[in-house]
């Protein structure tokens, strides 16, 4: 009996694609499709249509969320918590490139923020700043710091300051652990010769090992660019998005479009506009992937 090998490559992978359709596919296409429809549960679901781009411009044109806010809040998120984390992260991983007694204790401890849950760590931070009973408060007015405790999640002025430390402290250790696999792989010698030309540290550092990693550097930055943007978990555990939306980005209007207002419809529209800005992400990404090979580091 004769068989027939491409029937056989067909049996084989139908139940990867299945599975592929099923789990990633699916939703995709069936959250784009209800972005376009009255799906509020609110409402008779036995009148849901199609009402073209009725739900864009319902966010666009919300008086109780100002859209435009909402993305400079995103912005800021996104910009400011990335470049400390980067830098802090950076220095962290030159610290710990050189071995020291203790390097691989201090390391795990260094590196566990990033094994927790988002949403733990959010209430973990929301309690230390609480403005009644937070370990935050009680620091600063024991050092004589402050004299009156500090509203630092239900003051609009601290909100947005407060949320970002806390994903600085928790993003850190993924630039750590990405740069010092990184420098690692830089030849020894390159420094020796460096030396030896008489390059102080700040010229190895210039010349030497940020030119030898800087793939690493664009793929982690771009990668935690796309991740920050889609993290809304410790600003949902830490405000809800508040106070007076100070806190609110794309990713906690969307879960608060759902789950406070059960609109499905706008939830899903939120959540097509936060998938064109990471497609976004991803088109530099890939450009920067094609300078890097480009230019031979």
């Amino acid at each position: 009996m004769r068989r027939n090998p491409m029937g056989f490559l067909i049996a084989i992978m139908l139940p990867a694609f299945l599975f592929l359709g099923l789990v990633i596919f699916f939703p995709v296409i069936k959250g784009i499709l209800i972005a376009f429809q009255n799906y509020n549960l609110n409402n008779d679901l036995s009148l849901v249509r199609f009402n073209g781009l009725d739900n864009f411009k319902a966010i666009l044109t919300d008086p109780n969320f100002n859209f435009w806010r909402i993305i400079i809040n995103t912005l800021i998120w996104i910009y400011v918590s990335l470049f400390f984390q980067f830098v802090l992260g950076f220095i962290l991983a030159l610290l710990l490139r050189e071995p020291f007694r203790g390097r691989g204790v201090y390391s795990g401890l260094v590196f566990y923020p990033w094994a927790l849950s988002g949403f733990a760590i959010g209430l973990i931070w929301a309690w230390i700043f609480n403005g009644q009973f937070g370990m935050a408060n009680d620091i600063l007015m024991r050092l004589h710091l402050i004299q009156q405790p500090i509203g630092f999640l239900s003051d609009p002025s601290f909100a947005m300051i407060s949320v970002i430390i806390v994903n600085i402290w928790y993003g850190v250790p993924f630039f750590a652990i990405m740069l010092l696999a990184a420098l690692q792989s830089i030849p020894k010698e390159l420094f020796e010769a460096a030396q030896i030309d008489g390059a102080n540290s700040v010229k190895r550092l210039f010349y030497i090992t940020i030119p030898y990693i800087k793939a690493t550097i664009v793929s982690t930055v771009l990668l935690r660019t796309i991740w920050i943007m889609n993290f809304p978990e410790i600003i949902y555990a830490m405000t809800g998005g508040g106070p007076n939306n100070a806190t609110n980005i794309l990713a906690t209007q969307m879960i608060n479009k759902i789950l406070k207002f059960y609109d499905y419809g706008q939830g899903s529209a939120m959540g097509v506009i936060i998938m064109v800005l990471l497609f976004a992400c991803a088109i530099i990404y890939l450009r920067a992937s094609g300078a890097k090979e480009e230019g031979a580091v």
